[in-house]
């Protein structure tokens, strides 16, 4: 299944994806350059599988390192997964002109989270 990555966030030296399967968010990769290495930490949700996470951990190697011109000799990756409880801000995630209009980053914290 091909993930679609859309970027939020891009740096002199980082950059930040939100991983998407069709509307649905599934992750998240931040990326830091380093001179000679980059390191890249992956947040998925809880269902996706190893094989998925492979595919994503290949569609970085191939398409995003690649168009800011990486030339490191080392990738690190961070893969981290679970399920995302909130988008915490000082200003509204609306406000800050991001967001799909489904309240991301709003409200009281889910029961049993805070």
């Amino acid at each position: 299944m091909p993930f679609d990555y859309e970027r939020e966030v891009r740096t002199a030296n980082s950059e930040a994806y939100l991983i998407l399967d069709g509307e649905t968010t599934v992750g998240r990769i931040d990326t830091h350059f380093m001179p000679g290495i980059a390191h890249i930490a992956i947040a998925v949700e809880q269902n996706l599988t190893a094989e998925q996470i492979e595919e994503i951990i290949s569609d970085i190697d191939a398409d995003m390192l690649n168009t800011v011109g990486s030339e490191r000799d080392s990738h690190m990756y961070h893969v981290f997964q679970g399920h995302e409880i909130r988008v915490f801000s000082d200003t509204g995630y609306e406000d800050y002109g991001g967001g799909n209009g489904n309240g991301r980053g709003h409200g009281p914290l889910p029961p049993g989270t805070g």
